[in-house]
């Protein structure tokens, strides 16, 4: 059986669709979740979207205990303060891709530094809904390859 995929979602991102549609595009998260089953294949997806830093690090153990492929999380504004986050996230031996909507580089200096992409094996920032069908089809060819 193909290993599992966990696509997590942080804080706001229930919003999208309606929330600064300038900066984060008109795509609503469940039009989001609908373009990374089909991206996912075989592999089963587990897709969910928290506005609590604690049900993040649940899911986060979740998908250690589950032995996933890997996981794509967009932390949201989590990213730039969450210790537990990153913490759970070193445990988990697994591909981990760190996801934006936005370019946060291009952002405001306080979204400039991400505590998770010291542990994240590949970070994709600035493609709008469209990194997410980009972030589930790395990790699905990356565990082809393994």
């Amino acid at each position: 059986m193909p290993r599992s995929i966990h696509v997590l979602n942080g804080p706001n991102l229930n919003r999208l669709g309606k929330r600064e549609p300038e900066i984060y595009g008109r795509t609503t998260l469940a039009e989001i979740e609908a373009m990374c089953r089909a991206e996912a294949g075989e592999h089963p997806l587990v897709f969910r979207q928290t506005n609590w830093e604690g049900q993040l690090v649940d899911w986060i153990h979740e998908a250690i205990d589950d032995e996933a492929g890997g996981i794509v999380i967009n932390p949201a504004g989590l990213t730039f303060r969450s210790i537990p986050v990153l913490d759970a996230l070193k445990m988990f031996k697994g591909i981990i891709i760190e996801l934006h909507l936005s370019n946060i580089h291009r952002r405001e200096a306080i979204y400039h530094h991400s505590l998770i992409s010291s542990v994240a094996t590949a970070v994709i920032a600035g493609l709008g809904a469209r990194g997410y069908v980009v972030s589930t089809r790395c990790v699905r060819e990356m565990l082809a390859d393994a």
